[in-house]
């Protein structure tokens, strides 16, 4: 059962503020402000705006902390909140967290290395490798939360936050816990990040208009905008969470992963892996194309995966594609890599609770090569929303997909 939400994004530093965001076509990306970014291609992201970390952490936290952990912490401090969730001492060892990262304190290794240059290693910082570690999100959160269950932080790239949030879900049906945190973060707007996917031509250059860089499945796309976020969903075990009168949001179906054993960076094409980890989730779920009202497109903006995805989509869902309603909720947040799986999955609960499907804004010109599917261009749709597939995709092959369903008792 998912009884606990938490976002912090581009277009809102809440649930609230984030899908209200989503639902009204509300784009977050700007100017990059987190650094001078005048030598780079690319100088528009998707920055965390008007957060006050000091909310969550405290000074000597906020010192010794990299960004993702302080995001971590606080998105966890909201699903927490809003779970209405205190784990009690001898429920501590029935209680975990999993929260996927695909890069960690990237930032941190930047600025100590030019302390190194600077002034020699003894500047180097004693906090600077648990601030960089990409594990140290879900083990901040443990600790501040005692959670002494299963703990564990995937690194599978785009995909991270989905694994984990899968792997949680895959700790309550195997009786290894009754509560797991789950989501993922990323916190990487930094100069060697977007040099780095610059390098690779992966980046947008529309910096002339950030608020339109973001366009999944558009012909006139040019490449995905790099965000910074987190979402954590709070997991539960059916009886643990009806004992104790929980709100249930939905609950976890399915859970899909694939390997597409190919490229490094590059999906092949049709992207038979992706269309093998869409299959995998609807059996793991004991469901049908014909079972799905929704898409969650991984949807990055960028020229070939955004084809192969609506390919795969296509071979999965044969003629049920026409009937099947495909967003992307990237074209607002930007892409949020390991962090995207779970403020991705928080949308896709609060569309089954609300009964909106968010658009995929900038869609002006859908690309021919994307075939027939319905888009949702522009315009939040209302539907009644029984089911959600939640696509992720990452570098090195990795698949993660997620099926998740209105909760009937």
């Amino acid at each position: 059962m998912i009884t606990g939400l938490g976002a912090l994004t581009p277009i809102g530093n809440s649930v609230g503020e984030a899908w209200e965001g989503v639902c009204s076509g509300r784009s977050g990306i700007g100017p990059i402000t987190k650094f001078d970014c005048s030598a780079h291609e690319t100088k528009i992201a998707g920055e965390i705006k008007n957060f006050d970390p000091l909310v969550h952490v405290n000074k000597k936290e906020l010192r010794r902390y990299d960004d993702f952990i302080v995001y971590a912490l606080a998105t966890a401090d909201m699903a927490m909140n809003d779970a209405v969730l205190n784990i009690a001492n001898d429920q501590a060892e029935r209680a975990g967290v999993i929260i996927g990262s695909a890069i960690g304190g990237l930032p941190t290794l930047e600025k100590e290395k030019e302390n190194i240059l600077r002034a020699g290693p003894r500047r180097i910082s004693p906090f600077a490798i648990p601030a960089a570690l990409a594990n140290l999100a879900a083990g901040h959160v443990s600790i501040r939360y005692q959670l002494k269950g299963p703990i564990n932080c995937p690194v599978t790239a785009c995909a991270s936050g989905t694994y984990a949030i899968g792997d949680a879900f895959r700790m309550i049906a195997w009786d290894y816990a009754d509560v797991m945190v789950a989501g993922g973060v990323e916190a990487v707007v930094c100069p060697l990040a977007v040099g780095a996917f610059n390098a690779m031509r992966a980046l947008s250059t529309r910096n002339d208009d950030p608020e339109k860089a973001s366009r999944p499945f558009d012909a006139d796309r040019d490449g995905f905008v790099l965000s910074e976020g987190c979402g954590i969903l709070i997991l539960e075990e059916y009886h643990h969470a009806l004992k104790r009168g929980a709100k249930v949001y939905g609950e976890i179906a399915g859970y899909g992963i694939t390997s597409d054993a190919f490229h490094m960076a590059a999906p092949p094409p049709g992207h038979e892996g992706a269309a093998r980890c869409m299959t995998a989730a609807l059996r793991d779920a004991a469901m049908l194309p014909a079972d799905i009202d929704y898409i969650n497109a991984h949807g990055t903006s960028t020229p070939i995966n955004d084809i192969y995805e609506a390919q795969a989509i296509h071979n999965v869902f044969g003629d049920q594609v026409s009937r099947i309603l495909v967003s992307s909720t990237k074209s607002m947040t930007g892409h949020m890599l390991g962090g995207a799986g779970g403020v991705e999955a928080v949308f896709a609960v609060k569309a089954i609770e609300e009964g909106i499907v968010p658009p995929t804004i900038n869609l002006n010109q859908p690309d021919p090569a994307a075939g027939e599917l319905d888009f949702v261009p522009n315009i939040a749709r209302k539907k009644d929303v029984r089911t959600v597939m939640s696509n992720t995709f990452g570098f090195g092959g990795a698949n993660a997909v997620l099926i998740l369903k209105k909760f009937q008792p």
